[in-house]
Order: structure tokens, then C-alpha cells, then sequence
């Protein structure tokens, strides 16, 4: 069981997401999407978040993660990747999606690929793709046809990806090849009732169990790895985007929220959405597995 949401910070994001936790300093990353800001948080034993720094890049930024061997994060921003230093410096690494979309969600698998969905601008049906950058810089369209790629991850085993489509609301779950970084076997394993929500961002914990953000639901769903629903935790803000363990002993849950399209009156009258919460939960989680790049291919990019 978990116990009930606690707000952790108090700044209202227009579209906060992207919660990841950073093993090599220990912080929580976040993003704001139509901002174009990235976070970084440290969080201490009683699960108060202190801020780091925060970053501004141009345009929008979907989703961050960190480097191995590296000091900065790679970016799913705009239409492609970027590589973002310690101070700020912002580096082109590839374009891959066309106008009129932009870049959403994004996660490495286990051998440190990085995944990224798009979304087109007007999110119309079948206008989202999903993306996977190598740790050569080599780039491939895996999967068109999706409206809002969402959610990433992977089963503890690394045998099986989950990733969400938010708008026919579902979890699919593929065949994962470790070896060839290759998806098959598509099926879809969540469903989530529209009256419930969109299914948004999601994490898998050490035992398997997926914990799906429902975006217009105002909650964090539990599953099973069969996709069973075994808990569902509220939070005081609808808009709820993306999740992540975090902090010393990864059993705290944080969640980002959104106040997307709102008016300033809107966000007046409602001061609790827009942030991040967090759950104590009796579950485990696991970082965020790292970009994992070629060092000679990455020398060229860094420089």
C-alpha cells in the first residue's frame, strides 16, 4: 500500500514530465515539454526535493536522460537529439522527425539505446512515431501510425517494452531483442477506459509491475506484468503526466502534473496542479539506464 501524495515543489509547469532518476549524482531530472526547461533535484532522506539547477533550451524538450562516462544528459528536444553539458551548452546530435511534430517521451533500454516518440503538433490520429538513436549515432523510424508515443520502458528481465499511446489509450507491450535492439510481437496489454484517463508516462519497478500516469484521471495507475490493475494512487491535479522512483532507497514515487492549455486564471484557482508529488510506496524502483554511446562516434559530438 502507499501512503497519500505530498507536493514537493510549488513552481506551477505548464507541461511538467519526464521524471527520471539520475544514479550517477543522485538526482531526480524533469522536464517542462512546452517550456523547453530541464531540472534537476536532489532529493534527501525525508523526500524533500532541493534544487540543483535548471536549464532553458529552445523550443521544446520531451524527455532527458542521462550519459554513461558523461557529465551531461542526451535530449529528446524539438525534432531530433541534443546533447546538453553541465554549463548549459546545448549540441546538435540528430534531426530524425518531420515538421509539424515534435519530440515527447523518450527512455534508453537496458544496453543504452534511447528510444523517443513523437507527437504532431495538432495531435491528430496516426501523426506520432517512434524513434531509436544507436549508440553508433545511427537513427531508425522503428514504428509510425501512433498518435501520442508516451510511456517507455522495459520488464526487468529486458525481454519485454512497454511503451503507451495515449489517445486510444493503451499499453502495448512488444518482444524485446537485447541483442539487435528489435521489437515484435505486439499486443496490447492495458486498456484504460477513456472515462478513466489517457495513459501518460510510466516507470517499471523492480518486480515488474508497471505505474501508468492517467493524464485527465488525476492518478498513477498499478498493473501487473500480466496487466492486472492492483492499485490506483490520487493526486490533487489532473493533468497527471509521468512518474518515477527517486531518492535514498527508490521506494518514493514522484509525479509530474501539468496545467497544459490553462489560462493564468485557471492555474490561480488551482495552485496544486502543475507540480510534482510523491507517494511513500512498498515498492523498489530502478534508475534510469543511461545513453550508453559509441566513444569514438561520441568524441565527434561532444567535440
Amino acid at each position: 500500500m502507499t501512503g497519500d501524495a505530498v507536493a514537493r515543489t510549488t513552481e506551477q509547469c505548464e507541461l511538467g514530465e519526464g521524471a527520471r532518476w539520475d544514479a550517477r549524482r543522485s538526482e531526480l531530472l524533469r522536464v517542462d515539454i512546452l517550456a523547453g526547461r530541464i531540472y534537476r533535484d536532489k532529493i534527501i532522506e525525508d523526500g524533500v526535493m532541493l534544487p540543483v539547477q535548471n536549464y532553458h533550451v529552445p523550443g521544446t524538450v520531451g524527455a532527458v536522460a542521462p550519459v554513461a562516462d558523461d557529465e551531461g544528459w542526451l535530449l529528446a528536444a524539438e525534432q531530433g537529439f541534443s546533447y546538453l553539458r553541465p554549463d548549459g551548452e546545448l549540441r546538435p546530435v540528430a534531426d530524425v522527425a518531420p515538421a509539424g511534430t515534435r519530440m515527447n517521451d523518450a527512455a534508453c533500454d537496458p544496453q543504452g539505446r534511447f528510444w523517443a516518440g513523437t507527437l504532431a503538433h495538432d495531435q491528430r490520429i496516426g501523426g506520432g512515431s517512434l524513434y531509436r538513436l544507436d549508440r553508433t549515432g545511427n537513427t531508425e523510424l522503428i514504428m509510425s501510425g501512433l498518435t501520442i508515443s508516451n510511456g517507455l520502458g522495459w520488464s526487468p528481465d529486458g525481454r519485454i517494452m512497454y511503451l503507451v499511446d495515449t489517445v486510444p489509450g493503451v499499453v502495448h507491450a512488444f518482444r524485446f531483442d537485447p541483442e539487435r535492439g528489435t521489437i515484435s510481437d505486439d499486443r496490447v496489454l492495458v486498456d484504460v477506459p477513456a472515462e478513466v484517463g489517457g495513459p501518460d508516462g510510466l516507470t517499471v519497478d523492480a518486480e515488474g509491475d508497471l505505474w501508468v500516469a492517467i493524464y485527465g484521471g488525476g492518478r498513477v495507475r498499478r498493473y501487473s506484468p500480466d496487466g492486472e490493475l492492483r492499485e490506483e494512487l490520487f493526486i490533487p491535479a489532473e493533468q497527471t503526466t509521468c512518474c518515477a522512483f527517486a531518492g535514498p532507497g527508490m521506494h518514493r514515487l514522484y509525479v509530474t502534473t501539468a496545467t497544459e492549455h490553462w489560462t493564468d486564471e485557471q492555474r490561480l484557482a488551482e495552485p496544486g496542479a502543475g507540480l510534482v508529488y510523491a507517494f511513500d510506496t512498498d515498492a523498489t524502483g530502478r534508475p534510469a539506464a543511461p545513453f550508453r554511446p559509441d566513444p569514438t562516434w561520441w568524441a565527434t559530438v561532444i567535440g
